[in-house]
């Protein structure tokens, strides 16, 4: 039974991947969301019907909300001597799109940066402080086309100036953790970064251009199909490497 995590399971691309998870039976998935009394009738919907589904409280953005989170899940899988199999971390924000180069603010830039980048960063650390990371555990980076550099530096006008510095500084926490995790004992550990694609979700906005089901659809087709020279890539949902 293969052992997935991810957090922001609630809503948008984390609801997605729930459900096209949820849809195995064979699949063990604990379900992260900001705050259990957030409005979770969806995705309790989806372990009503399937009963695979573990939701517990995961703030990416309070390092003390992490170390809970890891606690919880260690009283799920110790007593079957199970380990991470698959970590998603998916949680993430674009709250101040209309800021530019030259108008980035102080506080979101550091919150951006602490959920986007230091979240990741202390949830891999923790599992993998906890023993609980199988040793050839897949983990993905939720990032974006903003983060690539080369993609960036193409579009006019740029644009989420503040989302795309957290995401440009999650891919290369991403390049860290693929080498850094063998070195430290997990030696078929893979650790990639992945562009959803403009989604059609509450943050992906009207005018997107996909659905979640096909994104969704995408990420997991390339996850599940990564060799171990793979580690710290940077992939698309269609199955194609980005330019950092």
């Amino acid at each position: 039974m293969p052992v997935y995590v991810l957090t922001g399971a609630n809503r948008g691309l984390g609801l997605e991947f729930v459900r096209q998870l949820s849809a195995n039976s064979n699949n063990k998935i604990i379900a992260a969301v900001r705050s259990l009394s957030n409005d979770l009738t969806d995705l309790k919907a989806l372990n009503d019907s399937n009963k695979n589904i573990h939701i517990l409280e995961c703030d990416t953005g309070d390092v003390n909300s992490i170390t809970s989170f890891v606690q919880a899940c260690a009283n799920l899988l110790f007593d079957d001597g199970q380990k991470i199999d698959f970590l998603l971390n998916n949680s993430g924000i674009n709250d101040v799109p209309e800021q530019t180069s030259l108008s980035i603010g102080e506080e979101d830039l550091a919150r951006h940066i602490s959920i986007n980048v230091l979240g990741p960063a202390k949830t891999v650390q923790a599992f993998h402080a906890s023993s609980l990371l199988s040793p050839n555990v897949r983990i993905l980076n939720m990032t974006s086309g903003l983060g690539s550099m080369e993609k960036s530096a193409t579009m006019t006008p740029r644009k989420c100036t503040t989302y795309s510095i957290s995401k440009a500084a999650l891919n290369m926490l991403t390049v860290h953790q693929g080498e850094e995790l063998r070195e430290k004992g997990l030696p078929g550990a893979v650790v990639i970064c992945m562009d959803p694609g403009w989604v059609k979700t509450r943050m992906g906005g009207e005018d997107a251009l996909i659905e979640a089901e096909e994104s969704i659809g995408g990420m997991l087709r390339v996850l599940h199909g990564l060799s171990k020279e793979d580690t710290a890539s940077f992939w698309t949902y269609s199955g194609e490497k980005v330019p950092w």
